[in-house]
Order: C-alpha cells, then structure tokens, then sequence
C-alpha cells in the first residue's frame, strides 16, 4: 500500500513538472508568435501605399527578401547586409499614400530610407519611430507645411537628411544642428523663411538655394535683428546641452576604442589581416599569403611586376589556396559577366596614366571584356557605409553620355572603381596631343558640335539625378571626356565630391577653380555650368585653360579673358580667325554658329553668378546651335547682336 502511494506522488509530481515546462515555454515563444517576419513587415507596409502599375512584383511571401539572384536581392527596391534588410530604395515609382513607420519598426536592421521623385504629401512621417535611421531621402514630393522638431527627437544616428525641393514652409528648426550625428542636410527649393540657426554652421549643404525667406549668416542677406534676437533666445541650444552632448561622444568614441582595441588583440591569433580585408586562418593555410591589391598595384606602376609573372598568391603548403573573404568586388550592374579581385589583379594589364586622384590601368581578364581600373588614394577619410551608399547611387545611373561604374572595392586607405573600357582616347588628346597620339586625325567642327552637345546632356542628367550634390560633376575637363569609336562624348569621374577628401578637393577638383571660390569661399549649383563653359571654349579655340593648372583661378590667365580680348579687337573677321582653332575643318559657312556656341561659352564663363545661366538654359541654348545655319538664323543671330550692342 504504501509503495502504490509513493508510485503515484512520484507520478503526480512528474505531471507537476512537465506542466511547468509547458507552461514556460509557452510563454518564452508567445510573444515571437505575434512578432511579423521580414516579407509580411514588407508586404504590409506595401499595402499602405499607392502606386500604378506593381513596383514591387518581385516581393513573394514564399521568398526571403535577401537571397541573392545574379548578385543582387531577389527583392527589388531593398539594400540587403549579412541577409538582412538594411535600405529601402523607393525612388521614383510614382507612389503616394502612406509612408507607415509604424510598420516598419519591425525591421530592426533598417537604417536608410528613400522615397526620392514620388508623389507624397503633407506633412512628414514621425521619423524618430525609427530611432536608429541614418540616412533618410525625402526630396522631390510634395511634403508641405511647418515641420515639428518633435519627429526628429531621439534621432541621435541620423547622419543624412534630404528634404529639398518639396513645399515645406515655416522656420527652420533649431533641432537638426543639436543633432549630434547629423552632417549632411538638403533643404533647397523650399519655401523656408526667418533666420538660419547658429547651430547649423556644422552642416554641409548644399545650401539654402531656393529659400528667398531666409536671412542671416552664412547667407547675404541680413535679418531683422528683433527676430534674430527672439529666435536665438528660443532655441534650445545652451550651454549645458552642448557640454552634455560633448561628454556623452568622448564616453561613445572611448568605449568604441577600447572593444575595437579588445577584438583586435583576440583576433590576431586567428586571422591574417590584409589590409583591411582578413584571411580566415586554418592548420593548412596558416603559412599562406596574398599579395595585397596596394602590393601589386604599386609594383605595377614602378614597372617592377606584370599580371603575366606575378602571382596572386604565394603558397608554402603544396599549393593549397587560400579562401579570401572581405576581398571581393562588389558589383552595381547585372548585365555583364562577373569575376572576383584576384581575377582582376592577375589579369594582363598596361597603365593608362595618372591623374589627380591616382592611376588609372587596362586590364584584359582572361575570360571577359576589357575592364579600366581607377585607383583612388584620396577617399581614406570616408566610412564604408557611406561609401558603399554612395556608390549604389552612382550605380543607379544609366545615360548613354555617362561611363558607368560596374563595381567597387572598399579598403580604408584606398579605393577601386571599374568601369568598362572605351575603344578610343579622350578628348584632351585629341585637342593637345600630337599627330601620331590621335592616329594624324584632328576634330572637325561637326565633332566638336557633337562632342559639346554629349557633354551638356550629361551634365543635365546629372543635375536632375543627383539634386543633392551643389557640383554634381564636380571635375569637368577635356582629358575626363571620352570618345566613342563614333565621337559620343562619355564622361568619367563624375559625382566624386562627397567622397573625395575634402583639401583634396580644393586643391585639385576643377570646380574649385571656378571665379565664385575666390569671392564667396564656396561653389554652388552654377558652378558646373562655368566648367562646362570653359570646356567648349576649349573645344572651339584648341587652347588649354592654363587658369586651371593651378591652385584657385588666375585671372590673367583665364582663357575666357582670352577669348574677350581677340574679339573686342577692331578688326572682327580677323579676330575670328585667330580665336578658333586652326586645325578644325569643315567650317565653311558655319562661322556663324561657331561664333554663337563661343559666345554661349562665354556667358558659362561669366564670373558674376547671378548672371550666369542654369544648367538648363546653357543645355537648350547649345541645342539651337546648327552644324550650318540658314538664312533665317543668321538674320535672327545677327538681330540679337546688334540688341546686345546697343544695349
């Protein structure tokens, strides 16, 4: 009897137990049972918002949104990391609606959203749901009305924000310079007005251009001082808050320091660094090494190596090969074939030539086409993040006008881009290398035509893609123009400003030569139109702009000066004479419109910005200018001379 009682407590006590382990698992997995996967967070917030057509045809609930097809997410419209949704990438697919963050807290990887060229309105989402965003591209809707600081507080990751050309109204608010992390901010064309706040001097911008209202430093316009006063005494940056802010970066800097420092020494024992890249160490490739991509590349330039000789990799271990990880190429289009960077670094390859930011080689792979590598050395104080951002956004563009960029590669001490190679030379050759460096062929006028009117749809295309950026080229001259086997200009290294060092830049990007640096100390969004015009007065006359050789500009050396001196000479059929170039042919009875693209350079030219044309009037006016002219646009050329003279 009592071995039949202590059975059945032994039992009852089983039960017990096996109930309290249910019971605890039931509440450990309840609340990921509510918790929405990656696909149903997306195809929820889809149902949000409006749209003709299906942008978003490729999102399956059966598929995840980060598996890969042809190097690239399955997904559309997502930027994806280690598997995960990191990006949003919501540009100009006509959408309207909701922007539903509510939704999207559910993505505990999202850190960058854009919505740029869309159709939303009102006012903006409450963005501070989403604490940990970094980058967030709003421009280009119709977003409208005063924007309250409160959405943004808490927002401590936010490095970008792009809110221009939309019709936001009001002040601006004091938050976004108490932002600690916040650098980037676009607010042009926009109808924001009263003081700019002290706190913004930090921020780079593309500047206030298309906000009439606003007044005050760094802007020339003076305001009110009552008004300057009264919003200075109500904005909440003080003392306190600036120290505060200071302690708690030096705490964050600190502590990053010290983990880095940690897993440094933790790792040294089981990798072999790379230059930035990392072997995964193992008993059979301990002793092995890899010629880093800098190694080679220098010994390449000293003409110490060659593809052919060098090896990539120099074993001890039989020959066993080392599996590289961190040393791929990271590719922006999917229509060409892939290959990795040791393909790339052992493939027969010739130097083309160096410029301002390194050198530039043609490398034929052994299966593939012809890749050109540029070499950049002067971007080791940009983060990856930000430039693997901004190279997806180059990647994106696509004009017949433009050398694309294929892929990148990332090491913090340099930078490689590969672009497809262009069967020809560039324009710089053409106009000033000798007879024997352009196969004895000189550029004719209709070339020369053809060659300017390539360069200036570019150049709009860029403006109207990349509305964030005041150069969108930013390096504009004649050995950055390629030629097609047919003469279509193709432009290269474009849109390199954000990620160039800043000194750099303004000792040797062309758009720090423009007259404006020297009056107000920055560029602006006209200045790409000077280069421009400076370009086709290169093209016209034959002549290098020896202003651009140097630091800053030198007046006495302008060549648009130049060309203003020989004209105003009183003898015009003369002066006209010696202002073109005399090696380009075919201008017989085009004098005429050879005379009126001169002067639409000149006006590209003119120093005082305000009277400088847009990009988009120079553009249509290089358009109406004819190979030949008849009869009608010479009396109508001739008519609006004699108005700018008796003027």
């Amino acid at each position: 009897m009592a071995q039949a009682t202590e059975k059945n407590y032994k039992n009852k006590n089983k039960h017990v137990i096996l109930l309290l382990i249910m019971s605890l698992l039931a509440f450990v997995t309840t609340p990921s049972e509510g918790k929405l996967s990656e696909p149903e967070v997306l195809l929820k917030f889809r149902q949000s918002l409006k749209f003709d057509g299906d942008p978003f045809s490729t999102w399956d609930v059966n598929v995840p949104p980060c598996v890969k097809e042809n190097n690239k997410p399955k997904w559309n419209n997502l930027f994806c990391e280690s598997g995960k949704v990191y990006g949003l990438n919501l540009e100009n697919l006509g959408l309207s609606g909701t922007i539903d963050l509510d939704i999207l807290k559910d993505l505990p990887n999202l850190r960058t959203i854009s919505v740029f060229k869309n159709k939303f309105e009102g006012s903006l989402p409450t963005l501070n749901k989403l604490p940990a965003l970094k980058s967030a591209y709003f421009s280009n809707n119709k977003f409208s009305g005063t924007i309250d600081e409160k959405i943004f507080e808490g927002m401590n990751s936010l490095k970008k924000l792009h809110l221009a050309n939309n019709e936001f109204t009001g002040p601006l608010p004091p938050i976004f310079g108490d932002m600690p992390n916040l650098r980037e901010l676009n607010i042009q064309n926009n109808k924001f007005e009263g003081p700019i706040p002290p706190s913004y001097s930090h921020l780079y911008f593309p500047a206030y251009d298309g906000n009439d209202g606003l007044c005050g430093p760094p802007l020339a316009k003076p305001c009110n001082n009552e008004e300057g006063q009264k919003k200075k005494e109500s904005s909440p940056s003080s003392g306190w808050k600036i120290a505060l802010i200071v302690v708690v970066i030096v705490v964050v800097i600190g502590i990053i320091v010290f983990i880095l420092i940690n897993r440094r020494k933790k790792n040294l024992q089981q990798e072999v660094v790379l230059g930035g890249s990392s072997l995964s160490s193992s008993p059979t490739s301990q002793d092995q090494k890899l010629i880093p991509p800098s190694d080679h590349l220098n010994k390449m330039e000293q003409g110490q190596s060659s593809a052919a000789s060098t090896p990539d990799r120099v074993s001890h271990d039989g020959g066993k090969r080392a599996e590289v990880a961190g040393q791929k190429l990271l590719f922006l289009k999917d229509d060409i074939e892939k290959f990795d960077l040791p393909d790339l670094l052992k493939a027969s390859a010739e130097v083309l030539g160096s410029g301002v930011f390194g050198s530039t080689y043609k490398a034929a792979l052994s299966t593939g086409p012809v890749m050109v590598v540029k070499r950049f050395r002067h971007m080791n104080k940009v983060g990856r993040e930000d430039f693997h951002e901004h190279m997806r956004r180059l990647g994106r563009l696509s004009h017949k006008n433009l050398l694309p960029v294929i892929a990148f590669y990332y090491r913090k001490e340099e930078k490689l881009l590969v672009f497809e190679y262009v069967n020809n030379v560039s324009l710089a050759v053409y106009l000033h290398g000798n007879s024997k460096s352009r196969g004895n062929q000189s550029l004719d006028w209709p070339t020369r035509l053809k060659i300017v009117k390539g360069v200036s749809k570019g150049i709009l295309y860029l403006y109207n893609e990349l509305p964030s950026l005041t150069s969108p080229h930013g390096h504009l001259k004649s050995s950055n123009v390629l030629l097609t086997e047919n003469f279509e200009a193709v432009l290269t290294d474009y849109a390199l400003l954000p990620v160039v060092n800043a000194e750099h830049a303004h000792e040797h990007m062309i758009s720090y030569k423009a007259p404006e640096l020297k009056q107000s100390g920055k560029i602006n969004r006209k200045t790409d139109v000077w280069t421009l015009g400076m370009l086709i007065l290169e093209i016209l006359t034959g002549k290098f702009p020896s202003n651009l050789l140097g630091k800053g500009t030198q007046d006495s050396d302008d060549l648009a000066s130049w060309v203003n001196y020989v004209l105003e000479k009183e003898s015009s059929s003369s002066s006209e004479e010696e202002v073109f170039d005399k090696e380009m042919k075919g201008t017989k009875d085009c004098e005429s419109e050879m005379m009126k693209l001169l002067k639409i350079g000149l006006s590209c030219c003119e120093v005082d910005v305000e009277k400088r044309w847009d990009i988009k009037e120079a553009v249509e006016r290089i358009e109406q200018v004819k190979e030949k002219a008849d009869f009608f646009s010479n009396v109508a050329t001739n008519e609006a001379d004699n108005m700018h003279t008796s003027r």
